[in-house]
């Protein structure tokens, strides 16, 4: 993988040990910092927000219960209604 390549993390991932594994891994962590941090560092929030809205992305495909509860037996069949939804998420 490249170096300084970003990864989007939860909050509840903001710890200093997981933020120095991600740093170790010379990756570059986008999480924000906790309220009460007396030490708080910058972040991409820009990154950040577009980390929800995949989470939300996912959040609708569940919605449809064919993918959630994974009917098909095909995995190219399974592929082809996942773009199908996709499709449906895009025209609304």
């Amino acid at each position: 993988m490249p170096k300084g390549l970003p990864l989007l993390m939860d909050e509840a991932y903001e710890g200093d040990g997981t933020r120095q594994l991600v740093m170790d891994l010379q990756m570059t962590p986008v999480v924000p910092p906790k309220s009460n941090r007396l030490d708080p560092w910058q972040y991409d929030r820009e990154r950040y927000k577009k980390r929800n809205e995949v989470e939300r992305l996912f959040r609708r495909l569940k919605g449809f219960r064919r993918i959630f509860s994974r009917f098909e037996k095909l995995d190219v069949v399974f592929l082809a209604f996942i773009n199908f939804v996709l499709i449906v998420e895009a025209l609304r």
